[in-house]
């Protein structure tokens, strides 16, 4: 049976990209094959279709971290033909084949049963950034940060992992400043719950490695000067999250805030966090993620504008989440 794919090839000048037919003979081994409805287009997928990191490493391959649809066959003992399942990460489009195709066969063990809270749009609206967003946000939550500890700063808005970031933090009660580029964000950014708004560029290059104290807390996806100059401004024994690298995976800093005013900074990872721990976070996300502000930060593209979208979003010119409808 063929279906429809984006495959990345390896070329002698670098890659190619584009949709293909491909025949379900060909899918990687698994023990659950899935028909995909839908997968969504995350930083580490611009970057794999752009061929911009070193994020591919077996070809050819079949990009997408994410993905949601329908078991159309099982040998594991967990699932069975019509469950309905999800997979963020687990070095799917890495790899092992991923969800920008019309079928997937992976291992059962790394599915999660999509909650029925969400339809399969609504689940790849948050995807792997609302994923990562949700455990920053639980991190936070669990190192002690109330809303009386000041604000949090988010980076990275309005990006997916950002947006959803700002949504939660205002259901919990914090008073939230996101950081923007261009002031036509600040409305979009007002209606996910932010209270107040800093400028990209006040972040984003390089400063003294203690400053002044602003933030409570932090949730940074963006790295680089951005999450060096954060940490410089967060407050005495306030908490830093770290889950992203959009402006860079170096961090020019000292330990002046760490051992001067006892800084923590979490490390979040979302593509090997516990199988086990996964369905507990999908059920925080169906109780505390609004469905209309979900709605409000999601667009949707098919299989075919996937390769045109891909280098937008490595700009950072894409607003919220982009959920990829692979029968489009």
């Amino acid at each position: 049976m063929s279906f429809n794919a984006i495959l990345i090839e390896k070329t002698e000048s670098g890659q190619s990209v584009g949709v293909q037919q491909l025949d379900e003979s060909q899918l990687p081994e698994g023990d659950v094959t899935i028909d995909v409805e839908y997968s969504t287009m995350n930083y580490k997928d611009g970057l794999a279709i752009t061929g911009d990191g070193p994020v591919v490493r077996r070809w050819p391959m079949v990009p997408g971290i994410d993905l949601v649809g329908t078991v159309s066959e099982s040998s594991n003992p967990n699932f069975k033909a019509g469950d309905k399942v999800l997979l963020n990460g687990w070095g799917v489009g890495e790899v092992h084949w991923g969800g920008f195709a019309q079928k997937a066969r992976l291992k059962g063990d790394w599915l999660v049963k999509a909650p029925a809270a969400f339809t399969g749009a609504q689940a790849m609206g948050i995807g792997t950034a609302g994923y990562t967003a949700s455990l920053s946000v639980e991190a936070l939550i669990n190192f002690g940060v109330k809303p009386e500890d000041g604000e949090v700063l988010v980076t990275g808005t309005p990006g997916g992992v950002g947006s959803v970031a700002v949504a939660l933090l205002k259901k919990e009660g914090f008073t939230v400043v996101a950081s923007y580029g261009d002031e036509s964000e600040q409305d979009y950014l007002k209606s996910l719950g932010a209270d107040s708004f800093i400028q990209r560029g006040e972040l984003s290059e390089p400063g003294k490695p203690f400053q002044k104290e602003r933030w409570g807390a932090v949730v940074d996806s963006v790295g680089s000067h951005t999450l060096a100059n954060a940490i410089a401004q967060t407050k005495y024994r306030g908490t830093v999250t770290a889950c992203g690298l959009a402006q860079g995976s170096d961090l020019a800093t000292s330990v002046m805030p760490f051992i001067l005013r006892g800084v923590r900074l979490i490390g979040v990872d979302s593509v090997y966090f516990p199988g086990e721990r996964r369905p507990a976070v999908w059920s925080r996300l169906a109780g505390d993620l609004d469905p209309a502000q979900l709605a409000a930060m999601t667009t949707t593209i098919g299989l075919s504008e996937v390769p045109e979208v891909a280098p937008e979003f490595l700009k950072g010119a894409v607003r919220g989440r982009i959920v990829v409808d692979t029968r489009r």
